[in-house]
């Protein structure tokens, strides 16, 4: 671990710190917890339904439907973009579908939704939708990147089939490291708003709206939490695995 990596990683800590600080001098200012609940109480909060089995049924469930999102997003995204790039009138085709999925507000599409699908695959299909404009433009962006003179030369020499991935795939990978760091966070926000309205059983969504219905703020902190901490590791691990194969691919 070099210098800089060690002071940067201090940093981050020092300003995680004073951000706990801040909010625990709110919630003393405030002094109900119904309003603003302190940081150390959201901990134990938290702790304590770790080690319930419902804790981890609505884990489990949430991220299975929201991750089924993410991948589809991410499939869709990139199957579209190469027929985009591919055609000129597929890409005109698309344009309206994606600057209104792109536009069009989650709870809308959540709303609409419920009326089509049953509430258990509302999330799948919502952190699908919000997350698959962001890995369209990006993939369409990294493709149009491939080197020409590289892209001419195969011409030439006929090559054809997969090979031409080999062009290709260096010039989108940083492009799809982008898409997939941005619509990973967004799956999550979106997949829980929707369950926020949908109530599947067994979802993060439900035990939130069941926090705020019976005003148990110090739960209701504790899930968002959770979210986020998920919604981090989830990311993370995401841009590893993107980042070995890209390495891969390489041929680092």
């Amino acid at each position: 671990m070099t210098p800089s990596t060690t002071k940067d990683r201090l940093l981050r800590l020092a300003a995680l710190a004073f951000w706990l600080l801040v909010w625990q001098g709110a919630s003393v200012s405030v002094g109900q917890e119904i309003l603003l609940v302190s940081p150390a109480r959201v901990m134990r909060e938290a702790a304590r339904l770790c080690v319930t089995e419902d804790f981890w049924l609505c884990v489990g469930g949430s991220f299975g439907r929201i991750a089924c999102g993410f991948f589809l997003a991410q499939a869709l995204g990139v199957l579209l973009a190469a027929l985009a790039c591919a055609s000129r009138a597929v890409e005109i085709l698309l344009s309206p579908l994606v600057t209104v999925i792109k536009s069009t507000p989650v709870a809308s599409f959540t709303v609409l939704a419920l009326i089509w699908i049953r509430s258990a695959h509302l999330s799948v299909l919502i952190s699908a939708l919000m997350a698959f404009p962001i890995v369209y433009r990006n993939l369409c962006e990294g493709i149009r990147a491939a080197d020409g003179e590289l892209l001419e030369m195969a011409s030439v020499f006929r090559v054809k089939g997969l090979w031409v991935l080999y062009i290709y795939l260096p010039a989108a990978a940083p492009y799809f490291l982008s898409a997939a760091s941005l619509s990973a966070g967004l799956c999550w926000k979106a997949g829980i708003a929707a369950e926020v309205i949908g109530l599947p059983a067994r979802s993060i969504g439900g035990a939130l709206y069941e926090a705020k219905l019976y005003f148990d703020t110090p739960v209701l902190f504790a899930w968002t939490l959770v979210i986020v901490l998920i919604s981090v590791v989830f990311e993370r691990v995401l841009l590893a695995l993107a980042a070995a194969l890209r390495r891969r691919v390489e041929g680092r």
